[in-house]
């Protein structure tokens, strides 16, 4: 496990270059999930990158399964990227952990495509309580594993507001990527509203 948790470190450092700072958070009956922050001042202005550590330490497992495979298995974390200096976005820690212990809690496996609500702002005064979980590839590459074990894939996450995650769960994670696109809506701005969902 530790040596998965260090190669997985040593692959957002490559990507995204040295944390500014980490937080830990243990939750009962779970491994300790580490977010890491980083800061990006880009051509794309200043964004901080937040990334879990730790989901990856075990393979997910399809709550349907009789035995938890210890070594096969999907194993992924967690990437945010918003614009720093607009909300007090260093909230985001503990919603980040709670849903990369998801798997661990609650038997869930996270893919492409799926809605995670943490129940609350991701962040005070956030408009959003819920991500979209987005393809992986873009910013940090697949991390291939020895076999038997799966790669270690690092999964954006697109903040929704509850419209459009109501709309998403009428219409499907693609159609509502590209409603963002064609309105050239900003999925880092911490602040934004709701996509036109006419």
């Amino acid at each position: 496990m530790e040596d998965v948790l260090a190669l997985v470190e040593a692959r957002l450092r490559t990507a995204l270059g040295e944390p500014d700072a980490r937080a830990a958070v243990t939750f009962l009956g779970t491994d300790r999930i580490e977010v890491l922050r980083f800061h990006d001042r880009g051509g794309d202005g200043d964004i901080a990158r937040y990334a879990t550590l730790g989901m990856s330490a075990h393979p997910m497992t399809d709550p349907t399964a009789a035995l938890a495979d210890p070594v096969k298995g999907p194993r992924a974390e967690l990437v945010l990227s918003v614009r720093a200096g607009l909300a007090d976005t260093d909230k985001v820690l503990r919603p980040l952990a709670v849903l990369a212990a998801s798997p661990q809690v609650e038997g869930v496996v996270v893919a492409p495509g799926a809605s995670l609500d943490v129940g609350g702002p991701l962040w005070p005064d956030a408009p959003f309580s819920s991500v979209l979980v987005a393809e992986p590839g873009g910013l940090v590459e697949d991390l291939e594993l020895d076999g038997p074990m799966d790669p270690v894939r690092f999964l954006p996450l697109l903040p929704m507001t509850s419209n459009e995650a109501a709309w998403k769960r009428v219409h499907g994670a693609q159609e509502l990527q590209e409603r963002w696109l064609t309105h050239g809506t900003d999925l880092r701005d911490p602040l934004r509203r709701s996509v036109t969902l006419d």
